[in-house]
């Protein structure tokens, strides 16, 4: 086994509650099917918003899908002019047997357009 890195991201229309918690569970439930994962293959998960997303932690999504033992942290990403605004990102290291080039990172909404080269 190794310890590898995937990211992820998702876009929301509004600093809404239960937008962030809805497309953070679609992220997080992406992230894992997409690569076989349980939540025993996760180490930690890092979370980031952009800073006009304040109205709740992306990580509450994933306790609510079952990851009460891995670590988990949210941040606010830094105010970049012109950046895709509402933007939750992940990255979260697990545990694989998958060689790095077979990771699958995962990009949804408008996220897309930050990685076209591998978006979802």
């Amino acid at each position: 086994m190794a310890v590898r890195a995937v990211r992820g991201a998702t876009q929301v229309d509004a600093d809404d509650r239960d937008q962030i918690l809805e497309a953070t569970t679609e992220l997080v439930s992406a992230v894992m099917a997409r690569n076989e994962l349980s939540t025993d293959d996760v180490i930690s998960v890092v979370f980031t918003t952009t800073p006009d997303l304040t109205a709740e932690f992306p990580a509450l999504a994933a306790r609510k899908l079952g990851f009460h033992e891995v670590p988990l942290l949210c941040a606010s990403e830094i105010a970049v002019p012109g950046a895709l605004p509402r933007v939750i990102r992940l990255m979260a290291h697990i545990e694989t047997s998958r060689p790095r080039s077979d990771v699958q990172h995962v990009y949804l909404r408008g996220a897309t357009a930050l990685r076209l080269d591998i978006a979802q």
